[in-house]
């Protein structure tokens, strides 16, 4: 009898064991992750996002002017896919750490090499980097939370939000000339690779290489309604409406006969509307 008790005492202490260990709750600083495309380059944040929980934040449980790892449990790191440019320092591709330093009388924001650094493991000499810059307030954000704003082809901001202060700083990537390099390595001579190149020195009005890719794309493929279409956008942006209503029309009788995949359409049809009468204005201009 007395066994059978020993047995079911401890049957009763695995089963909660195996509850206790299997039992899930709120992280109080659970890790999160955000990450932004700039251009061509990957920007990522790992962090662990602690809450104010009505606490004093800034010179209190984050001292004023000391080392601050940008978060909590571990290293808050952050990675470029590419090389990138951060106060004019340049920054090679690959992942670094964040730590900030905060002051009454301004912040300073660290890029160390170190991606996994602690507060205690962090050296100086290890800094990439480092931004002098000053809060502003905000409303009540109760996570810790990192952000991008302000984000083009070429730039970004990176804020860190908490409790009510905003610090941040820019990044800057070298988009134009990634492109370019990748324009001219692509070797495929594939009519889509010209179009989409063409596209994006329109898109940066580089208007003279934008042509010659566009010709080179319409020379495999003149039949492509996206190719002529990008053509068309080009004369008009050229003010050759003549060629430019033309080559929409051309475009949306193309587009027409796989009406799926025609996905400009609407903005063709919006393009021949607007560029007809600008179109007939020019050939009477040249008829006098």
């Amino acid at each position: 009898m007395k066994k059978k008790t020993i047995f079911a005492v401890l049957f009763t202490l695995v089963g909660l064991a195996n509850v206790y260990a299997q039992l899930q709750l709120p992280q109080p600083s659970p890790k999160a992750q955000v990450m932004q495309t700039v251009g061509l380059t990957d920007i990522t944040i790992d962090y662990s996002s602690p809450a104010v929980k009505g606490r004093t934040i800034w010179g209190d449980l984050v001292p004023y002017d000391q080392l601050w790892r940008a978060g909590a449990n571990s290293a808050t790191k952050i990675t470029f896919s590419k090389d990138v440019t951060i106060e004019n320092v340049a920054v090679a591709k690959g992942s670094y750490s964040i730590f900030i330093i905060p002051g009454q009388s301004g912040w300073t924001i660290i890029i160390n090499k170190d991606a996994s650094a602690s507060t205690d493991q962090y050296k100086q000499e290890n800094d990439v980097v480092r931004v002098k810059t000053f809060p502003s307030t905000i409303p009540k954000r109760e996570r810790m939370t990192f952000l991008f704003s302000n984000t083009s082809d070429d730039q970004t901001s990176i804020e860190l939000e908490w409790e009510m202060v905003k610090v941040s700083f820019a990044v800057k990537v070298a988009t134009e000339k990634q492109a370019e390099e990748n324009i001219k390595s692509a070797t495929s001579g594939t009519w889509r690779i010209h179009a989409n190149a063409a596209r994006y020195y329109f898109e940066k009005k580089n208007l003279n290489d934008a042509i010659i890719q566009i010709d080179m794309a319409l020379a495999l493929a003149p039949s492509e309604w996206y190719a002529i279409w990008i053509k068309a956008q080009i004369q008009a942006e050229l003010k050759e409406y003549k060629n430019a209503y033309a080559n929409a029309l051309k475009a949306k009788a193309e587009g027409d006969k796989n009406p799926q995949g025609f996905f400009y359409k609407t903005q063709v049809e919006k393009a021949i509307a607007e560029w007809k009468p600008k179109a007939d204005a020019e050939s009477a201009k040249k008829k006098k």
